[in-house]
């Protein structure tokens, strides 16, 4: 889906696990007057996880429709982006962290950490880190590899999309955990497995939704 003000922009790397110069591809989509300001990881860079991903475009395009302007980008070692692909943590969140100074420097306002998969919880660890981030929202996190009780830490607002049907998502446990949180959403996407590809139309319109949620 081509947006009119999307444009490729490059995120310089820390030299503390990456060479001098190097950088991680990304396309940024600015909003005039912007609510906020997103930030959206990928899946797994060893499974094939992309900023091309339909659930990253799709959420792109839930922020643009909020004015919120959006930045999603290539962990290291995908696509044009330098380095080695990695499942390691602290890779992630240095690539993370890189793409979070980009809208710090863009934006003056609080900033939304959002990942699909291996991204929200990559996301999620931001969002529990950092002051600056006031909302977060994960889409479809693996709840074996979620410290769910780490929901309820978050003090901002919180989002998190799953389908009925993801194997790697225990809802039952999810909701529980969310219960605890001080401000949260589940949107529940019915017929839908780990790839939400019969949701994705469901998923943009809960997120653009929610933006217009009191806080």
């Amino acid at each position: 889906m081509t947006r009119a003000f999307e444009r490729p922009v490059v995120l310089p790397l820390p030299e503390s696990q990456a060479k001098s110069g190097e950088v991680l591809e990304a396309l940024y989509v600015p909003v005039p007057e912007p609510m906020g300001a997103a930030l959206i990881a990928p899946p797994h860079p060893l499974m094939g996880g992309s900023m091309e991903s339909p659930i990253l475009t799709e959420m792109a395009w839930a922020c643009e429709k909020a004015h919120v302007s959006s930045l999603r980008f290539n962990w290291r070692g995908v696509g044009a982006s330098a380095g080695e692909k990695s499942g390691e943590t602290s890779i992630a969140d240095e690539d993370f962290g890189a793409g979070l100074d980009f809208l710090s420097e863009s934006f003056s306002g609080s900033l939304v950490a959002c990942g699909y998969s291996f991204g929200a919880l990559a996301a999620l660890r931001a969002g529990l880190s950092r002051p600056d981030i006031d909302r977060l929202i994960l889409i479809a996190p693996p709840t074996s590899m979620l410290p769910v009780e780490s929901l309820a830490s978050f003090r901002g607002a919180l989002f998190v999309a799953t389908g009925d049907r993801d194997e790697w998502v225990d809802v039952d446990e999810l909701r529980a955990e969310l219960q605890k949180a001080p401000v949260s959403h589940l949107e529940l996407l019915e017929d839908c497995d780990h790839f939400l590809m019969n949701g994705l139309g469901s998923l943009g319109q809960a997120i653009s939704e929610w933006w217009g949620e009191p806080i």
